[in-house]
């Protein structure tokens, strides 16, 4: 269907109508397609590039371990859950294949003709084993021999040796030997995950094999782990002639599946379906070019695989850890560093003293993430602190979070901790932190039977010198100290007196049994957020039909909710103007006659994540503004424990909207726009307008002390 057609047949269609809805897991691929654009880019500096790159590799092993593997357990049960737009998992999975076929010439193009050579010039040089020198090669044997040949197991397959396991994003050799007394045998080889992916390669010298992160020029020579070992098989099977070996990898499904109702202990239970990651059916074999099909054949028929599932390769697999290049020490290769402001905010005064006075916004990475650890951290060793209820969904290793809450309770403070075990792929490390912070005496729940507890909130007790007060943090992010610096974030410090009584009773209600299902000024999910946005919208449609100046914002990271995006399509029906900033999934068709031609969808990929969420409603100018951790998905609404809180003061709203929001929509560096086709198409400057790259002008406004200024 042309676009054309498409657009006249959409004026007038029914809301429900499924080719009004684009594809969740396409529009999921349109947003990694545009990670692999800044991978693209050549503004960008040549190591940035090759992180981004490993960024999109990463994004699509996730891809592949959660949503590709639930497209073909619908097939393989025959359960079908046919999403708003209608495309059946068959057709999903072929479309998802087409894409990846597409973004695969890309890849090839951006690394092999592109980044590599680029980085070649420049002295970071990813050699090929057989390129090396004799010294080198002599070099790299021995540091093989000392450090990697003890780990390596061999693993024979033949009538007496059953097809070895292969564990998930384990990158192996499968070898080809020859003996003299059985003939071509096969065996596989784990790389293992021990030691850097990428090798240095040492002048001759093997102090430096392995650890050089290059010379005093700043240039540097790797190999790659797989082709050291390639390169020295012989000491691993000895006697036997090596034929050859392929390097190949496998994608489990990786989606636990919990059955709450029947665990009597969730810790427990949490910890065995992790270990239970390792063994999930296979979803992806990756080949490299070259392959022979006898391997390709062996590989599938004992991985029990369609040949559907096998991708072949023409660069390097596990390219995700291309990151690792990010470690040399090349700083004209990389984004220049950058200093977050406001570090030092509650170095000369309590942070209580200045909360009490005034609501306190951040916005991380611009400003920096230690008031929030530093807020903790004053609270656990202040005497008038009484107690210190939180929510932890991904902490990071090594929490600073995490030890201020053990030193609260070893200062004889009530510290209750709700830790979300169930948060994917930060399994292991909830589990850990869970038994640690239990081991201090610190109440410990982990999580709501059938939710996910994804709100982000601190609440402090102090008994101040009139009277108990509560003392909050509420974020759109996690108490993450690492991501804090490459995310983009919004925390609120606050002892308004009615979010702290919402705060008590949604505390109670995540430890407790109490039904506690309305609050006064938080929008808490899955109870009333949906209805709560859905009525803000009917708001903005009465206001428009009497007015004319309706208006919605909304910034999030995924728009895939089918009752939200047909309520935005009601209000573009009437003609109220909504405006939504959307990183990653968008379900929604903008810009379709008759149906949603007052929408537009933007995106931003970008040096930061772009992961704050931001709900904003005109109101006729009694504007509204909520942020906070919900994306309109109906696993935030529905399924899980979410907060959105107001920003009550009318300047620091406008401050938000304009210094953040209105900044971000005037990109014209890193934005794209959705077209009614689910493309994204550049943002490109009006003639005689400079570029505007919003993220870097907010860094200027957070070093000139400007940004979100005005309540300070």
């Amino acid at each position: 269907m042309s676009d054309d057609t498409f657009l006249i047949k959409m004026n007038g269609a029914d809301l429900g109508d499924p080719a009004l809805y684009l594809n969740r897991e396409l529009s999921w691929l349109e947003f990694n397609g545009r990670v692999l654009e800044e991978a693209e880019r050549p503004a960008h500096p040549l190591l940035e590039r090759a992180k981004f790159l490993a960024i999109y590799f990463n994004n699509l092993d996730e891809f592949f371990m959660i949503r590709v593997s639930g497209l073909r357990e619908q097939l393989s049960r025959g359960i079908v859950e046919t999403p708003p737009d209608g495309m059946m998992p068959a057709d999903q999975l072929a479309a998802i294949r087409r894409v990846l076929a597409e973004h695969q010439a890309r890849v090839v193009r951006v690394w092999e003709h592109d980044i590599r050579p680029a980085l070649h010039t420049a002295g970071v040089r990813l050699r090929e084993y057989r390129d090396l020198t004799a010294g080198q090669r002599r070099a790299l044997r021995e540091y093989f021999a000392q450090e990697i040949f003890p780990t390596l197991t061999p693993l024979a397959f033949d009538p007496t040796h059953p097809f070895p396991h292969i564990s998930n994003l384990s990158l192996n050799l499968a070898v080809v030997a020859n003996d003299l007394e059985n003939g071509t045998c096969f065996a596989r080889i784990k790389v293992p995950d021990l030691f850097s992916r990428l090798i240095s390669v040492p002048d001759g010298d093997l102090a430096q094999a392995g650890h050089s992160a290059g010379d005093e020029q700043g240039k540097v020579d790797f190999v790659w782990l797989e082709d050291l070992i390639a390169a020295n098989l012989d000491l691993l099977l000895p006697g036997l002639t090596i034929e050859a070996s392929y390097p190949f990898r496998i994608t489990r499904d990786a989606d636990l599946a919990l059955e709450e109702d029947e665990a009597a202990d969730l810790l427990a239970t949490i910890e065995e379906q992790v270990d239970l990651r390792h063994f999930g059916s296979v979803v992806r074999l990756e080949l490299v070019d070259g392959t022979p099909e006898s391997i390709r054949e062996l590989l599938v028929r004992n991985l029990q695989l369609d040949p559907s599932q096998v991708q072949v390769s023409s660069v390097r697999l596990g390219m995700a850890q291309l990151v690792e290049l990010m470690k040399v020490e090349r700083p004209e290769l990389k984004s220049p560093p950058f200093q977050p402001t406001m570090g030092d905010l509650f170095a000369k005064q309590s942070a209580f003293h200045m909360v009490r006075h005034d609501d306190l916004l951040l916005y991380h990475p611009y400003h920096s993430f230690v008031p929030v650890v530093e807020f903790i951290r004053q609270a656990s060793a202040d005497p008038h602190v009484l107690a210190i209820k939180q929510t932890l969904y991904r902490v990071g290793a090594n929490s600073p979070i995490v030890e201020a809450l053990v030193e609260a309770r070893q200062n004889g403070k009530q510290v209750a901790v709700l830790l979300e075990l169930k948060a994917r792929f930060d399994e292991e490390n909830n589990i850990e932190w869970a038994r640690r912070l239990e081991d201090e005496g610190v109440h410990v729940v982990y999580g709501v039977r059938g939710l996910k507890t994804h709100a982000k909130l601190c609440m402090v007790v102090r008994r101040d010198d009139d009277r108990i007060r509560r003392y909050l943090h509420l974020g759109t992010g996690n108490y993450n100290v690492g991501t804090s610096r490459v995310y983009t974030d919004f925390g609120l410090l606050t002892c308004d007196e009615a979010m702290g009584k919402d705060a008590t009773d949604l505390f109670n209600a995540l430890t407790g049994y109490s039904r506690k299902a309305s609050y006064t000024k938080l929008l808490v999910a899955p109870h009333g957020m949906r209805t709560e946005i859905l009525a803000r919208i009917d708001r903005e449609i009465n206001r428009h039909r009497s007015h004319g100046d309706g208006y919605l914002a909304m910034k999030m990271n995924a728009l895939v909710d089918p009752t939200s995006i047909r309520k935005l399509y009601e209000a573009s029906r009437e003609g109220v103007r909504v405006a939504l900033l959307v990183r990653g999934i968008c379900c929604l068709r903008p810009g379709v006659p008759g149906v949603s031609e007052t929408i537009t969808v933007r995106s931003i990929v970008g040096r930061f994540l772009e992961h704050s969420r931001l709900y904003y409603f005109r109101n006729g100018g009694a504007d509204e503004l909520f942020l906070g951790s919900a994306d309109l998905m109906p696993r935030n609404l529905d399924r899980r424990v979410e907060v959105l809180f107001p920003i009550d003061g009318q300047r620091l709203r406008d401050e938000v909207m304009s210094q953040i929001f209105d900044l971000n929509w005037s990109d014209t560096t890193h934005a794209r726009q959705l077209t009614p086709e689910g493309h994204y198409v550049p943002v490109s400057p009006s003639p005689g307008e400079f570029p505007c790259n919003s993220q870097e002008l907010l860094l200027q406004a957070a070093k000139e002390g400007t940004l979100l200024a005005s309540h300070r």
